[in-house]
């Protein structure tokens, strides 16, 4: 029996058992599809986070008061736990908020090819109001001066940005998100809020500008927040004697980018009143420092998704198994006359490996068509373009074969071992 006629058999016998087919392709789908969904949404995640938290590019970083401590789960590491030891050892060193004065001293000293964006957050809270119209009380303030939008990976949609006389007077201009403009003045033309007064908390500013949609990450948008200058937010929406300022550096060359932050390291370390033997009370970050630390904290899932994978795909292939031996026993006699004729043990193993292989592969196809749809829907809610995890489909298939092979190995071998005579009289 030629090979195309085998696989032709193989496809014919398969469609003649839906029921137990369909069963068995629905389980195999249901595994496939938990890897690549998930999988899926771990890379639109990923396209997300690198989007709105690299946006300075490979060629920046971020001088803070402390590290960033973003943690998915309970427990805290072994380094974790090491450095909070350390932490307690140089207590007198940390918890130091970056001041207005060391942040414009470090400003005025860094001599080096850079351009640099001081940055100070306000309240999370503000409610904005023009006449009966309000937000909720829930639109982020934040502090910049003329390098904040550029920094931030935003971009006007109209109007103009925060110059050095709107820092220095620390006077009542701001630029407000899109989501804003649209609740607010009811329309997605972005001039028209441009020279209009709005308050922030019952206070009056002029509005110089607008931002194009960034969308949001984590659950927090980028466009439900206005931006003023750090002087004004330091003098109507920071209260708090402990709140730091936040210094963003960005290098001309990404060939310079080390230098620079050993250059950095060293202008700051006075400013900040350390002596040469003490370790330094803040923390210098690359701008894909924090996508870096959450795409590693979120590994756990891809974890979690081979494991659910795995253990229904083990289902899976048990299930084959018991079908692929029913299959034997139903065809004894259909097994006996092509020996009987011919046909031979490889002829009858390659058929149930055939039709076992087919079983599984079309529960691949299924799951992962329906775990690419389902990972896109989580996409489409964070804003990004369609994603195709290729190397987790390749996977998939690649699984899936093993699977329907390993599953049709036993009953293929026990099929092509039957005695011709014995078959035929089976009743």
């Amino acid at each position: 029996m030629k090979i195309i006629d085998t696989i032709s058999l193989a496809f014919r016998t398969v469609r003649g058992n839906k029921l137990r087919t369909g069963i068995t392709v629905a389980i195999i789908a249901f595994g496939i599809m938990a890897l690549v969904g998930i999988n899926t949404a771990i890379d639109a995640m990923t396209q997300k986070f690198t989007e709105s938290f690299a946006s300075m590019g490979a060629n920046g970083f971020t001088i803070h008061y402390k590290e960033y401590r973003i943690r998915f789960g309970g427990g805290d590491s072994d380094t974790q736990k090491e450095k909070k030891g350390q932490r307690r050892e140089k207590k007198s060193n940390t918890g130091k908020p970056i001041t207005k004065e060391q942040a414009e001293a470090f400003k005025s000293r860094f001599n080096f090819p850079a351009k640099i964006a001081l940055t100070l957050q306000g309240t999370n809270n503000a409610i904005i109001s023009l006449g009966d119209k309000k937000t909720s009380p829930n639109v982020r303030v934040n502090g910049g001066d003329e390098n904040y939008v550029e920094f931030n990976g935003f971009s006007l949609a109209a109007g103009r940005n925060i110059n050095e006389i709107d820092v220095e007077s620390g006077r009542n201009v701001c630029i407000i998100g899109s989501d804003i403009s649209k609740k607010i003045f009811g329309s997605t033309n972005p001039e028209i809020p441009l020279e209009k007064i709005i308050k922030v908390n019952g206070i009056s500013y002029r509005v110089i500008g607008t931002l194009d949609s960034k969308g949001s990450t984590l659950g927090m948008s980028w466009d439900n927040m206005i931006v003023t200058s750090y002087n004004n937010v330091r003098r109507f929406f920071n209260s708090n004697t402990n709140a730091s300022f936040n210094i963003q550096v960005k290098v001309n060359d990404l060939k310079l980018l080390d230098a620079a932050i050993g250059e950095a390291e060293g202008v700051f370390r006075p400013i900040r009143r350390l002596s040469t033997t003490e370790d330094i009370n803040f923390a210098v970050d690359k701008s894909d420092a924090i996508v870096n630390m959450l795409l590693k904290n979120i590994s756990f899932i891809t974890i979690s998704a081979v494991i659910i994978g795995f253990i229904t795909l083990l289902g899976a292939a048990v299930g084959l198994m018991n079908i692929m031996l029913v299959s034997v026993s139903e065809r004894t006699k259909e097994i006996g006359l092509i020996k009987a004729i011919g046909g031979r043990q490889k002829s009858v193993r390659r058929q149930f490996l055939y039709e076992s292989t087919i079983i599984s592969l079309l529960g691949a196809i299924f799951g992962i068509v329906l775990g690419i749809l389902l990972g896109n829907i989580f996409s489409m809610i964070l804003g990004t373009g369609f994603v195709v995890p290729w190397i987790w489909i390749i996977r998939g298939i690649v699984i899936c074969t093993v699977v329907g092979l390993l599953a049709g190995l036993y009953p293929s071998i026990k099929a092509s071992r039957l005695n011709p005579i014995e078959a035929l009289r089976y009743e």
